[in-house]
């Protein structure tokens, strides 16, 4: 008996993996070359299908790392996130400029969080 489960197992990696009661995302995107606001929306819509299926939700989110391809998107990220998140719940959060895997990809969001 496997105390680690894994959600949806690629040649590559997990799109999840929970250990104990922890949940580990992989790195979260919305579809290349679409707007910013899109791709932040799409990939947070995926984060909270992930954390669904492993039994957990965005309340129980325990950190947050946004990766940007240009900073200057950092507003408009923001004002989704501050709409997505339920107040009272932030997680510890950071996010940064880095150069993403993958041609048209705006914006990649790491997280975990603890089961319900």
């Amino acid at each position: 008996m496997s105390d680690i489960t894994r959600l949806d197992i690629g040649t590559r990696m997990s799109q999840a993996v929970v250990h104990g009661n922890t949940v580990y995302l992989a790195g979260q995107c919305g579809t290349a070359f679409a707007p910013i606001a899109d791709q932040t929306r799409e990939a947070l819509h995926r984060i909270e299908d992930l954390l669904n299926r492993a039994g957990s939700d965005k309340t129980r989110l325990l950190t947050f790392t946004i990766w940007l391809a240009d900073i200057a998107d950092y507003d408009t990220v923001n004002a989704i996130w501050d709409a997505w998140i339920s107040p009272g719940t932030a997680p510890a959060r950071a996010c940064c400029q880095a150069p993403l895997g993958g041609e048209g990809y705006g914006i990649e969001i790491i997280c975990t969080a603890a089961q319900s």
